[in-house]
């Protein structure tokens, strides 16, 4: 049984990316099931994405996003934080899933976090993802994240297609909504579905959902 923290744990910095497609069976997403050696989640499926790297602040990205998707993260946050998450998201997605989203172009970082793309001729680019949600690990917990979820539409976005190097996601594959709801996800996950079923429903409030989420930002306890 693993032991409960006596002090709360303050939440890493994470960043996660929900690719999509379109395919004959409607809308598919790109999901994986985490490694049973996890203390977190363990064989659990989730998207790919995980905790924020140093060398994540210093990431050669081609763009970032815009708009009232930065505007909302930078109310809690500096605009170097909210790039070092997109860029977690986009390093994280290769290296669990393979899957490299950006634009042609010379990567001049020789940082091994991208590698990949470095030899692909592949530019890492935050500016096709949309934010979608944000969540922090309630406290008590063995490992706490300060987790912003951003989606992409992976017919747009990812450019290359590399074997991945980790096991730490598992039984990578593309899913219906319906599937998803079948498999056994966190709950964080769920929720995190039902945020993108809500916003893809109507894209034209999109603006007013991430004021929304900007309001619940106020008081999350960071």
């Amino acid at each position: 049984m693993t032991a409960v923290p006596e002090k709360s744990l303050r939440p890493k910095l994470a960043g996660t990316l929900i690719l999509t497609r379109q395919s004959k069976r409607g809308q598919e997403i790109l999901m994986g099931k985490r490694s049973t050696r996890h203390v977190f989640m363990p064989e659990q499926y989730v998207f790919p994405g995980g905790r924020v790297d140093r060398a994540d602040s210093y990431a050669p990205l081609a763009g970032m996003i815009k708009g009232e998707d930065l505007a909302c993260m930078c109310r809690v946050m500096p605009e170097r934080r909210a790039r070092a998450a997109a860029a977690a998201a986009i390093r994280e997605t290769a290296e669990e899933a393979g899957y490299l989203v950006g634009c042609e172009g010379k990567v001049t970082s020789r940082h091994p976090n991208w590698a990949a793309f470095r030899k692909s001729g592949i530019q890492p680019d935050a500016t096709p993802l949309r934010l979608i949600a944000r969540a922090i690990t309630p406290p008590r917990r063995v490992r706490r994240f300060d987790a912003w979820f951003f989606q992409a539409d992976a017919d747009e976005a990812v450019v290359g297609i590399i074997s991945c190097e980790t096991d730490e996601l598992t039984d990578v594959r593309w899913v219906t909504s319906a599937e998803a709801e079948a498999l056994p996800l966190p709950h964080v996950t769920r929720f995190v579905l039902g945020e993108l079923d809500r916003r893809q429903a109507d894209p034209e409030k999109r603006p007013r959902h991430i004021r929304e989420l900007a309001r619940r930002m106020r008081i999350d306890p960071l």
